[in-house]
């Protein structure tokens, strides 16, 4: 990189497509891109997403009945969470 040898690649500059499917199942690629596509998340992205939210509101949170409360929250979110990735591995 110091040398710049790496300056003339394609693409420089511009994020990496990381959506390119290679990390779903081929089983499961085309129905991940129709729902993409729809602007639908399967049950277990939208899960970590509201996973993602209630982590990121309790190390906001001022009170400790807040805390409790979103902690409840996000016990209840991971238990499904798991419930559905258990459910998924058993197929």
């Amino acid at each position: 990189m110091d040398n710049g040898e790496f300056d003339n690649l394609p693409g420089k500059g511009k994020p990496l497509d990381l959506d390119d499917g290679k990390s779903v199942s081929p089983e499961l690629r085309a129905a991940y891109k129709i729902l993409k596509n729809s602007g639908m998340l399967p049950q277990e992205m939208s899960l970590k997403k509201e996973l993602a939210i209630l982590e990121k509101l309790m190390s906001q949170a001022k009170n400790s009945e807040e805390k409790d409360s979103l902690q409840k929250k996000l016990q209840n979110k991971t238990l499904m969470y798991s419930i559905l990735m258990d459910k998924r591995k058993k197929r």
